[in-house]
């Protein structure tokens, strides 16, 4: 299967560390500092893409989320076609789209399209939160009780309109029927893991923002996989929090822009990209909760980077890991992917 091809490829190197043997990838929410512009956000897109394109990264995903003024990534599937046609070889997709939001036939016809102007490249990965507030979700035409119920009937349609199509199948998405382009499920929470391994599917746990439930969903996929056409047995991927830099006063000091941009969040302010700073003024319980959201950070220098990575794997026996690297600078910021890099290449 495609998905692990690339892990099987690898892991027959002897004396590799899990770190060396694992696939590393990006997750980027195109960012919009503060007095800065959308457009500035996605030329840092780009440039993040081709860096990681050029240093090896397996894929290079974006993040639906509607009417939130420090991320750029909204209009997901245009977005992921301009990153595509920038680079040259990684894989280009979503992380994730939010299915509730959209007819499954416009989604097909998107990725098929996609998936025709960049073979092989594309993946699809789902989610079934709004990526917005009430109104938001309510200006989407999304309905509020949907998302939960009929989650697995949209997903279900949507692969129908990607895959063979059956005898008499009447609405076909073109481009997209006969592409199979892969799909992902993604979840914070035990519903996607438990669907996911149900069908078959890859899945990746979103512990960049939620990792409390991360082991218990991890261990409820396996429990709950089936061997399908997809996959023979399963693959989890997880999203978290990397900074690498040249010290670790340096990477806990960029991370002060993670730390504030959820701390504002909690405030019910604008999530803009903020510079670092030598001091947060916030409450305990503030600190506590965004300790929350944050506490599967990685943050340091290489070595300390490497072993807590180790660590991790050892943990959570992941299959791949997806890193959201949220640092103001540009440069400091495609740095750190250099790290990163440098460290699974031993």
């Amino acid at each position: 299967m495609f998905y692990l091809e690339f892990v099987t490829a690898i892991s027959s190197e002897a004396g590799m560390s899990l770190l060396d043997q694992t696939p590393l990838s990006v997750l980027d929410l195109a960012p919009i500092r503060q007095g800065e512009s959308a457009g500035d956000a996605l030329a840092d897109s780009v440039a993040l893409a081709q860096k990681a394109d050029a240093l090896g990264y397996h894929r290079y995903w974006l993040a639906e989320h509607h009417n939130i003024d420090g991320i750029a990534s909204a209009a997901t599937s245009v977005l992921i076609g301009h990153v595509a046609s920038q680079t040259e070889r990684i894989r280009v997709g979503s992380g994730g789209i939010m299915l509730p939001n959209h007819a499954p036939l416009v989604i097909a016809e998107q990725f098929g399209t996609l998936n025709a102007l960049h073979p092989g490249r594309i993946d699809l990965g789902l989610g079934r939160a709004p990526g917005s507030d009430g109104a938001t979700m309510r200006a989407l035409r999304r309905d509020p009780f949907a998302g939960v119920e009929d989650f697995p009937e949209r997903l279900a349609e949507l692969r129908r309109y990607l895959g063979t199509p059956a005898p008499g199948q009447r609405i076909r998405a073109v481009p997209g029927q006969n592409s199979h382009v892969p799909v992902w499920l993604l979840g914070s929470s035990g519903y996607s893991a438990r669907l996911a391994g149900q069908l078959g599917l890859p899945f990746v746990f979103a512990a960049q923002f939620a990792p409390a439930h991360l082991k218990e969903a991890l261990a409820l996929y396996r429990r709950a996989f089936c061997p399908s056409e997809v996959l023979d047995e399963p693959y989890a991927m997880v999203g978290l929090p990397v900074i690498v830099a040249e010290s670790d006063a340096y990477a806990h000091y960029l991370n002060t822009t993670a730390q504030q941009k959820f701390l504002n969040l909690h405030r019910g302010r604008s999530t803009q990209s903020l510079p670092p700073v030598e001091h947060i003024d916030w409450t305990p319980r503030e600190q506590a909760a965004v300790a929350q959201n944050l506490g599967a950070a990685v943050v340091g220098e290489p070595e300390r980077v490497r072993e807590g990575l180790e660590a991790f794997l050892q943990q959570t026996g992941a299959n791949e890991l997806m890193v959201v690297t949220d640092v103001y600078d540009r440069e400091d910021r495609l740095r750190s992917l250099e790290l990163l890099a440098e460290l699974c290449r031993g």
